[in-house]
């Protein structure tokens, strides 16, 4: 009978260990979405930025030889 009642206790604490991990797990579930979502944000911020940095170096004239300020 004591072999039983350690048996119970063994499978009531793996229940309450299940349980919590299963908790655990849905909050790094939840952590990783809102992680995912933030990254794909600065990608897209970050294509954003590109764009522009691009779009004013195309802007810019063309340098003319020799107009960096060094002797030749």
């Amino acid at each position: 009978m004591h072999d039983l009642r350690d048996l119970a206790e063994r499978i009531e604490r793996l229940v309450l260990r299940h349980e919590e991990l299963k908790r655990t797990n849905a909050l790094l579930a939840q952590e990783v979405a809102t992680l995912t979502a933030e990254r794909d944000g600065m990608r897209s911020r970050l294509s954003a930025a590109r764009s522009r940095i691009d779009n004013l170096l195309e802007r810019l004239p063309a340098q003319a030889p020799g107009a960096d300020g060094e002797a030749e």
